[in-house]
């Protein structure tokens, strides 16, 4: 270890001291927070504590047992952490879950202070979620009182201490504290931009440039209007007949499926030669927020399939991710009513159609929660994409939201370029008008599912109706739409369906190029009534989901035939186009 001057340790901690004052005079003004303002509800917390303590003071045997075993095994934790003093080997009380990436580091098995500080954390998470669960509350009480609980649990690991984190601690004997004052000043920084929520970040945003190393197959903006430009890509000399439409989610920018070379969805399209067209959405202001449902389906997806028509092609193979796909299948049950005879197939990723047991996003769907969101949206016109991203990024705290402070923070240090992540951490704004439509019309009352319950452009639209050959994908550890709510989904639509079932989550387990291959995927071609059902007889298969798809487009996309002249085509501007360049304000 290298030897610190003493002064230079007298001074870091003068300067922590002086930075430390700093950041609580900011948190006192309010600004910095972790929590969006719309996820605190003081009325429901006064509630759930009064119904939380009288359950408890009417019947506190009912708790008795679990804190007699929570007693029994602190003691023999201290039992243990004596007898490895003492020099034995012993098994230890409570060990973390394998997924658990906060104890990695090996000082958290072979140091006894820190060994025992980990199994206590987990001793005392256990109970705490055991006494919660104990609690007799309605559905949406009971899960906001998990989801808070969690919160607390997360945010009181040891980890994130700097006394604490044998990591943290390591670092700062051998730099002077020199990493605590960087972190200061990292922490310092962060709050000054981002105003009331604080924007941790998590990668390196200068190593990413649009066009260069992300966003980056060659493509030209053919048409635009208010609320999307639409990217037709550059072909091969030969493509498949029909073309491929893809709706992506507009709570996100659309290069989540155009990220880096290596892991491009759209670059992997084009190399297998099929006609890939893209909707890049618009990052909404104040002045878009008069939008609704009715102009992202007609904007977004008619306007789209009549442009690419126009070139003269007969067909379409549509594809939606998330919320684009909602948006799609809610568009082609429109043409259905209409007679336009666009479609020829259709895939989904991720996406819901039946809302009915939406995962963990269901903490944020009540009414007490959207009222909340929909007046800070009347004072802006448009939901803030950060308030929506840390929202998520909570349901994921331990991974997307403490990692990152104790490394920025606590370790001093800059996160590294990681693609994914500089795309989830690019936030888009949310229309006022179209964000409680679609959080009350399918989140709250989920009528998307029954027939002629909305109306769009003056047609009831009818999921039923929809006849076309599609292809469903989920994704097995996805917390906002979950595999089996993605499952019940499709059964809402008629024609041949074929349901795919990828490993990891929500992002991940979609963006899983051949190359890589790092996750599986299942695959049974009946859909029986159960999903269970379902996941009993289907087949697991090594790779990545994407070929499997590819044959399935093949199959839906008639022969090769010459590409569009590429070349001649009328455009606005260069791909990726200026749309998605533009940030949340």
């Amino acid at each position: 270890m290298k030897a610190i001057d003493s002064d230079q340790i007298i001074q870091n901690l003068q300067k922590i001291c002086d930075k430390y004052q700093e950041v609580v005079l900011y948190l006192l003004q309010g600004k910095g927070a972790f929590i969006p303002p719309s996820l605190v509800n003081e009325d429901k917390n006064r509630l759930m504590f009064t119904s939380v303590s009288e359950q408890f003071w009417r019947n506190p045997e009912k708790f008795m047992q679990i804190n007699i075993d929570y007693y029994e095994k602190f003691h023999e934790l201290v039992s243990h952490s004596i007898t490895r003093f003492s020099g034995k080997q012993t098994d230890p009380i409570v060990i973390p879950s394998g997924k658990d990436k906060r104890f990695k580091d090996a000082a958290w098995q072979e140091n006894i202070f820190f060994d025992f500080v980990k199994q206590f954390y987990l001793l005392s998470s256990e109970w705490l979620q055991k006494n919660i669960d104990q609690y007799e509350l309605d559905l949406e009480t009971k899960r906001y009182l998990e989801f808070t609980t969690r919160q607390f649990i997360d945010a009181f690991a040891p980890s994130n201490s700097i006394f604490y984190n044998p990591e943290v601690l390591r670092e700062s004997l051998e730099t002077g504290w020199q990493n605590i004052v960087q972190g200061l000043d990292n922490l310092l920084s962060d709050i000054k931009k981002s105003d009331d929520i604080l924007d941790i970040p998590t990668t390196d945003k200068s190593a990413f440039q649009f066009g260069k190393n992300i966003a980056a197959t060659k493509g030209k903006i053919v048409y635009q209007n208010e609320l999307m430009q639409l990217i037709c890509y550059a072909p091969k000399v030969q493509t498949y007949k029909i073309p491929l439409l893809i709706i992506p989610p507009w709570i996100n920018k659309y290069y989540i499926l155009d990220l880096s070379t290596h892991n491009s969805m759209v670059s992997f399209l084009v190399e297998n030669n099929f006609q890939v067209f893209m909707v890049s959405w618009k990052n909404p202001d104040q002045k878009l927020s008069h939008k609704n449902f009715e102009d992202y389906l007609q904007e977004g997806v008619l306007e789209a399939c009549h442009y690419i028509t126009s070139l003269g092609f007969k067909k379409i193979n549509a594809a939606g991710y998330c919320i684009g796909g909602t948006l799609l299948a809610t568009a082609i049950a429109y043409m259905k009513a209409n007679a336009l005879d666009y479609i020829n197939s259709v895939s989904f990723f991720t996406t819901l159609l039946d809302f009915a047991n939406p995962g963990e996003v269901d903490i944020f769907i009540n009414e007490t929660s959207i009222s909340a969101i929909e007046a800070e949206m009347k004072l802006k016109g448009y939901f803030d994409g950060r308030y929506l991203s840390n929202s998520f990024s909570l349901l994921r705290a331990n991974d997307l939201v403490w990692s990152f402070f104790i490394n920025n923070y606590l370790l001093g240090k800059t996160p590294m370029p990681f693609d994914l992540l500089y795309w989830n951490a690019d936030h888009t704004n949310l229309p006022a008008t179209m964000h409680s439509y679609y959080l009350r019309n399918m989140y709250l009352n989920n009528l998307l599912r029954i027939p002629n319950a909305i109306q769009m452009l003056g047609s009831a639209i009818d999921l039923s109706k929809i006849d076309c050959n599609s292809f469903f994908l989920a994704a097995n550890d996805d917390h906002i739409a979950p595999w089996r709510a993605v499952y019940e989904s499709a059964k809402l639509l008629n024609g041949n369906k074929k349901f795919v079932l990828t490993s990891s989550g929500h992002v991940a387990g979609v963006i899983n190029p051949p190359a890589t291959s790092k996750y599986n995927y299942r695959i049974q071609e009946d859909l029986p009534a159960a999903s269970e059902e379902w996941l009993k007889n289907s087949i697991e298969f090594k790779g990545s989901w994407w070929i499997p798809w590819k044959n399935w487009l093949i199959d839906n996309s008639e022969e090769l035939t010459s590409s569009i002249p590429y070349q001649d085509i009328d455009f606005i501007e260069l791909a990726p186009g200026m749309y998605v360049q533009q940030n949340c304000l």
